[in-house]
């Protein structure tokens, strides 16, 4: 049996059963020592074309142009119907992805910002920025709807579970909280790395938190208690720098700055898959999964490109270039054959391609 048959099944579980509330968070309580640290086996090669699934065939077909600093990250909304970006002059924009069009500015924080977050709903919008602080923002109306203060450095990452009532961050200073959303208060404090936390998701039911940072661990957490259950180690050479669940929650999908991405099984702690060919040794870049047409692994690159594999043979089935500076930022579309591409400094660009069903 294909053990990773079903990615992008969301049918067999319930997505709300599970969450986590108020209650059963005590307010910063102390970690326990985590697990012991796993490591994965020798980097696996890259592969020879042998999918038998139509390959992608994804075409530039707009051009997004208004970033004045690095891009540092790219979401689609829930429903498709718009894209957020954001970098490091202070600012979220929001644009209409079918057209290519600039919708509005975000306007608030003091400092740079390197992470977005979209509500289930797609009403909500959550920043995280280098003033410290978490801003959740009403899309429609452009305002900030409240504030999140707690990190006591520069807040990195971040995420809302599917009901969209708890927020996860990750900061410089090496925690992750996480906060009731609708009081805007902090529920509770890991102590969770000794470094950069770059990367925090919930799974599907928001049982469990992943986090990776720079000391090269990759954590997962219980959420209602806390407490660690286990670590994941990329190796000496192979900093983690960011990390999601699949969209089944059965998997994760980590970067790092070996120029690999793995998919692990958690519960096992086993490396499964690794997906290489892409230049990955300086920057954090990120890398998503694609289910609205083939099953892919698409993530930028230092060389300036975008690379998409087939997440069953591990094999590159398109390469996407235009771009002229490093490729930080990916986001996938919902429900469309759709993605989205940032780069930093000399480009200032996101790119938006198209897979029509066409053959290659």
């Amino acid at each position: 049996m294909d053990p990773l048959a079903g990615m992008d099944d969301t049918s067999s579980e319930d997505e709300t059963a599970s969450q986590t509330t108020e209650d059963e968070l005590p307010e910063n309580q102390q970690q326990p020592i985590p697990a012991p640290v796993l490591r994965p086996p020798p980097q696996q090669a890259p592969q020879v074309r042998v999918s038998r699934v139509r390959p992608p065939n994804y075409e530039l077909q707009h051009v997004l142009r208004g970033h004045t600093m690095s891009i540092s990250a790219v979401k689609f909304s829930p429903d498709g119907k718009l894209l957020a970006s954001c970098g490091a002059e202070k600012i979220v924009k929001i644009w209409n992805p079918e057209n290519g069009e600039f919708i509005r500015d975000l306007n608030g924080h003091t400092q740079g910002l390197s992470d977005i977050a979209w509500s289930s709903d797609s009403v909500f919008l959550a920043s995280a920025s280098d003033d410290t602080t978490i801003r959740i923002w009403n899309i429609e109306l452009g305002l900030t709807q409240k504030v999140l203060k707690g990190h006591t450095k520069w807040v990195f990452c971040l995420n809302y579970n599917t009901a969209s009532n708890l927020l996860v961050s990750g900061g410089c200073e090496g925690d992750v909280r996480i906060w009731n959303v609708a009081r805007g208060k902090c529920m509770k404090t890991l102590h969770a790395h000794l470094d950069y936390v770059t990367a925090v998701h919930f799974n599907r039911d928001a049982t469990l938190i992943v986090s990776c940072a720079l000391d090269g661990l990759i954590r997962i957490w219980n959420t209602a208690d806390g407490q660690c259950l286990k670590t994941l180690a990329e190796g000496h050479d192979a900093i983690c720098q960011q990390v999601q669940f699949s969209p089944n929650s059965k998997y994760i999908l980590s970067t790092a700055h070996d120029s690999a991405i793995r998919l692990w099984d958690y519960q096992t702690t086993r490396c499964l898959k690794t997906y290489v060919g892409h230049v990955n040794n300086k920057y954090c870049i990120s890398a998503c999964f694609s289910v609205t047409g083939g099953k892919w692994i698409v993530a930028g690159s230092e060389d300036h490109k975008t690379y998409i594999w087939d997440l069953q043979t591990r094999e590159i089935m398109q390469v996407l270039e235009g771009h002229t500076d490093v490729v930080v930022a990916v986001a996938t579309h919902p429900i469309e054959n759709m993605i989205a591409t940032g780069s930093i400094e000399s480009d200032l660009s996101i790119r938006l391609w198209y897979d029509r069903g066409t053959s290659a």
